[in-house]
Parts: C-alpha cells; structure tokens; sequence
C-alpha cells in the first residue's frame, strides 16, 4: 500500500509506505468503536470531493481518507481505515510534505480543524455542508422546519435515539438539530482527528503548530482561498529549446513557436478554477511547483508526466480553436483516465 501523486503516466512517485507492526499505536491510544457510531444510513450517499487530498491505492482501486465538500471535507468514517491507523500515518505525511514545501491537504471543513487543535467540539463552528453523509444530512436539515409531519418526527427520531439522543419534540427542534450536527460531523471522526494528531506529534511539527496558530492555514488552506493567476503559470514554464530531445524530432521553429503560442493564450486567458484543473492535469495535484515543463510529443491529445511535471503537447494542430478542444478534453480526463467513462 502507498500514497502517491494522482494520474501519473509512469511508474507512481512513492511517498510513503504503510507503516509496519511495531508503528501501531500503542493500545491505551486507541478507543473502540462504539454502537452510536454504527447508524444504518443509506449507501453510497456521500457527496463526493472535488479533490483528492490524500489518495490510498489498492491495487487499481482509490480509497479517499477525506469524503466531502471542498472547504468542508471530514475524515471518512470508515472502520477499516481506523483500524488500520491509516490517519495517523496520514498526519505523518502532511507534516513531512508541509516540511518539505509539497502539496497541501485543501479544503478541510473549519469545524475539525479546531477539534484537531484540541477545540471544544460544543465551540466549534458547523455547517450542514460538513455532512458528508447526504443521507444523514437531509434527516438533520429535516429540523429546520417549522412543522414536521409525524413521517419525519418519526425519521428523525431513529436518527436520534441510535446516537443516544431523544427523540425529536416541539420544545427541543433547534436543540436536537445543533447535537445531531456535531455527532455527524465531529462524534463520528473523533478517532480519525486524534490519529492525525498523532501523526503530527510524530514528526514534531505539533509544537510549531500550537506555539504559532497563524501556520495552521498555511498547513491546511481553503479551497476558496486559492486562486490562480496567469502569471503564476508563465513564471514558472520552461518552454522547449531549439535542440531539446522531443519525442517528435524534426519540426520547425515554426511550429513550435505556433504550439507554444496556442498554450500560452490559453493560460492567459482561463478562469482561475481551468488554471487549478490544468495543474492538476499537469503535476498532480492543485499546487505550484519550482518548475513547469512544456515539451512536444507524437500523440493525438496532449498528455502529462506528472512524475516529471511536464506537459507534452502534440504539433499537429493548425488552430488555436482545435488545440483548445483537446487540451479541455486532456484535462477533463484527468480524473477517469483516457478511454474510461
């Protein structure tokens, strides 16, 4: 098992492997899991991210640690992962990837962010966003309300008395709903939070962290705070050389003036949500590195290296209306892979 960089073309960057027998916490650090924990909830009705944070790869198959909205992700409430520490050794790898300027988990929702910093779970600020259950959700937003036919009194109910909470009355709506929020969002990740709070400590960033709380937006930025300007892009591109080793030799300057002119106009003139597509179909993930690489290729689409952080663009096209289409076309691929639907 690792975790590496999503829709890489070769042989997956590895960053960690899953820590061995004797890295599992110690017994007295872990808690069982509880019946309140284990409602019976529709499948399959979380919302899924816009982004992967952290991906786990089994094989041909992808296991999200957080499940959610972006800005309001929470740590998936899955036994098995708790099971496995994978959340601790997932804190290991944001502190050591925050520590060496790599990617950044974005998007997590505020509310477990103060519980992880050792907040009050009562204090903390929760949205119905940050159910990712959507499930759930509906039950919870069911007491928003005014009046609630005996159907949903009795829905809400279930929901309830399965977490240890009474039922749903006239007096206790607005109560009953701020509990069921903070158990969906906070009770039901409380293992998840305090291994990630450990993999923190593992790797000595905890003090840091407690010492200068202005390092923790640095440590876990909003989706909505990133934005992308052209700039940022050019800034960083190597555009090819003259006498650079292409994949497709012999074309003309021409040519490849006309190509790199075609990427450039697009990058000068995308939103900043295509721009943090286009880099996450370019290396990985949402995130700027040191360097961009452009190079020229024999294929029909344009395709990335992600490993090397290089876009290879085809030279066959003629208009900027045609290199358009197939570079959205390259980018939109980025989360099934070419020839999957």
């Amino acid at each position: 098992m690792k975790l590496h960089r999503a829709n890489c073309d070769g042989t997956p960057m590895q960053e960690t492997h899953r820590e061995g027998e004797g890295d599992r916490c110690e017994e007295n650090d872990r808690e069982p899991p509880t019946d309140r924990d284990s409602v019976p909830v529709r499948p399959e009705t979380s919302v899924q991210s816009g982004v992967e944070p952290v991906v786990i790869e089994r094989g041909v198959g992808q296991t999200l640690l957080f499940e959610g909205e972006p800005d309001h992700l929470v740590p998936a409430a899955s036994e098995v992962l708790i099971e496995s520490n994978l959340f601790r050794v997932a804190g290991r790898m944001i502190a050591h990837s925050f520590l060496h300027d790599g990617p950044h988990v974005t998007g997590l929702s505020p509310a477990v962010i103060h519980v992880l910093f050792n907040g009050d779970p009562e204090m903390a600020t929760i949205v119905v966003e940050d159910c990712p259950d959507l499930h759930i959700r509906s039950i919870i937003q069911m007491l928003e309300l005014e009046e609630l036919t005996q159907e949903q009194k009795d829905t809400v109910s279930d929901l309830s008395l399965s977490w240890d909470l009474p039922a749903v009355t006239k007096t206790n709506q607005r109560w009953l709903h701020n509990k069921l929020l903070v158990h969906a969002v906070i009770g039901r990740t409380m293992r998840q939070i305090k291994q990630l709070r450990k993999g923190l400590k593992d790797v000595m960033l905890w003090p840091l962290l407690t010492s200068r709380p202005d390092v923790v937006p640095l440590l876990f930025p909003k989706m909505a705070g990133m934005q992308f300007v052209p700039q940022m892009f050019l800034d960083k591109i190597t555009w090819p050389v003259e006498d650079s080793d292409d994949e497709d030799e012999g074309l003309d300057i021409e040519c490849k003036c006309r190509i790199t002119g075609f990427l450039r106009v697009f990058i000068e003139t995308a939103s900043s949500d295509t721009l943090a597509q286009l880099l996450k179909f370019w290396v990985g993930w949402e995130m700027l590195p040191s360097e961009l690489k452009v190079e020229f290729s024999g294929g029909t689409f344009p395709s990335s290296s992600t490993c090397f952080e290089t876009l290879k663009l085809p030279a066959h096209y003629n208009t900027y209306k045609d290199f358009e289409e197939a570079l959205v076309a390259a980018i939109d691929s980025a989360h099934t892979g070419f020839g999957l639907v």
